[in-house]
């Protein structure tokens, strides 16, 4: 596949270092010759120099034959002018990276498709969203849902209570055997090994496991694994960033009690105005004084979103300290992923990834219409949509070539989220979930061309 991504910022070398390594045609532009020297000496991809939104320099990276033009500069008016500079040139599909979220709001109705620009990413909307989802999973590390929860993806790490550390997958099925859930990943603990479960694969205490599961299945892992469901209601944010302000402005919309801490005096009156249903306080969350003064103590999630990461963890850690029950820190360092656990934040995100997750989908063959990377594991979760010419349609489930370093985590047929087992019938227009490790990927997008 041919692709140019405008922008050698964080997210574009980022998505330009995931898609060299699956052997992609990358040519990455930038105005800045810094950025360009680091990714021209670290990754297997074409360089280019000048202004992406130049026809000249569009032209010269062979935009009339490329597949998919990625505008990703920190500029979202030279994202929009490439994609559509791009798309009147010849290429094919065209994403821009955007940060007003208004545009996501108003998508269809000014159908920025007529411009050139088939899809638009916010990484701050996905941060927003995401932080969301884990707050209504308050027991879980990591969640991703499917069709509006039809299937929700939850990861998880076993603790000595979990009723079935000790017993296989298939012996851990017989407590629950309506089976409305299914382990789709495992890490070990202490190590970076990911196996996609069988059935007589053990659960060991400490191993983080993924389950897919339908909306009735969630209770039961909630029972299985010792977790206790809590409940949600107040929460205090860290930085008026972006993400701070759309996480405040959508968690105080759905009637949570929100407080957001702005270091800096004019953003933080700006933010007063913005958020009235958010209590905007002026001060240095770092100060742990005046935490206690705000009643940290009595917060169910605090949630830190400053510019620096190093602030974002040690807040978390400090919260954590005060028996705050969920922690969530955003990172900017792809590496203080494998930190999380065993410092004890419940959950760290990153926007680059959650950008370059959604983005991906569109690199994937077959038709993909949702997909994630695993937090801090090396496997995908996909959803696939089964067209009448796929090789798994009108084919049962054990009848399928499927290969072992992949497995069939739900299908939602009809907006219904069902885990099936093998004598399941996959029939066209199903939305099947797989997850998969790298090396079986090439095989997975086949059977769903």
């Amino acid at each position: 596949m041919k692709i140019i991504i405008a922008g050698a910022g964080e997210v574009g070398f980022h998505l330009a270092k995931l898609l060299s390594y699956e052997s992609q045609d990358i040519t990455l532009i930038d105005n800045n010759r810094n950025n360009l020297v680091y990714a021209d000496t670290h990754l297997d991809i074409r360089t280019l120099k000048g202004d992406a939104t130049s026809i000249h320099i569009l032209k010269e990276a062979q935009v009339k034959n490329v597949d998919l033009v990625i505008g990703v500069t920190s500029s979202e008016a030279t994202n929009i002018t490439v994609c559509v500079l791009a798309k009147q040139l010849g290429a094919k599909r065209t994403i821009a990276r955007i940060s007003n979220t208004e545009f996501l709001d108003y998508k269809k109705e000014i159908g920025f498709d007529k411009f050139g620009i088939d899809e638009l990413i916010s990484p701050e909307a996905l941060a927003a969203r995401e932080i969301a989802l884990l707050l209504n999973q308050s027991a879980f590390d990591d969640s991703y849902e499917f069709e509006d929860g039809a299937l929700t993806m939850i990861g998880l790490s076993l603790s000595r209570t979990a009723t079935f550390v000790g017993k296989t997958v298939k012996e851990a099925a017989k407590i629950f055997p309506q089976l409305h859930f299914v382990p789709i990943a495992i890490q070990r603990f202490g190590t970076q090994y990911t196996l996609i479960p069988r059935g007589d694969t053990q659960f060991k205490e400490g191993d983080q496991v993924y389950f897919i599961t339908v909306a009735s299945g969630v209770d039961e892992l909630y029972k299985l694994t010792g977790k206790v469901k809590q409940t949600i209601k107040n929460v205090m944010i860290l930085g008026g960033s972006k993400i701070g302000k759309k996480t405040a402005l959508d968690l105080s919309l759905n009637n949570f009690n929100v407080k957001l801490i702005e270091n800096n005096r004019e953003k933080a009156f700006d933010l007063a105005d913005e958020l009235p249903n958010t209590l905007v306080i002026n001060s240095d969350g770092r100060n742990v004084e005046l935490l206690e003064e705000e009643n940290i103590h009595d917060m169910d999630a605090f949630i830190a979103v400053t510019g620096n990461s190093e602030t974002n963890i040690m807040s978390c850690l400090v919260a954590k300290s005060k028996s705050v029950k969920k922690t969530i820190a955003l990172v900017e360092n792809m590496d203080y992923f494998q930190l999380s656990h065993s410092i004890g934040i419940d959950t760290l995100i990153n926007k680059k990834l959650l950008a370059a997750n959604n983005i991906f989908r569109f690199i994937r063959k077959g038709e993909v219409v949702a997909m994630t990377k695993l937090n801090n594991m090396n496997a995908e979760l996909l959803e696939f949509i089964v067209k009448q010419t796929s090789e798994v349609c009108d084919k049962k489930i054990k009848d399928l070539d499927f290969p072992r370093s992949a497995i069939i985590g739900g299908i939602i047929r009809d907006g219904e989220g069902i885990i099936a087992l093998g004598d399941f019938m996959i029939l066209a227009g199903d939305r099947i979930v797989v997850c998969c490790l790298p090396r079986s990927i090439n095989k997975v997008e086949k059977l769903f061309l």
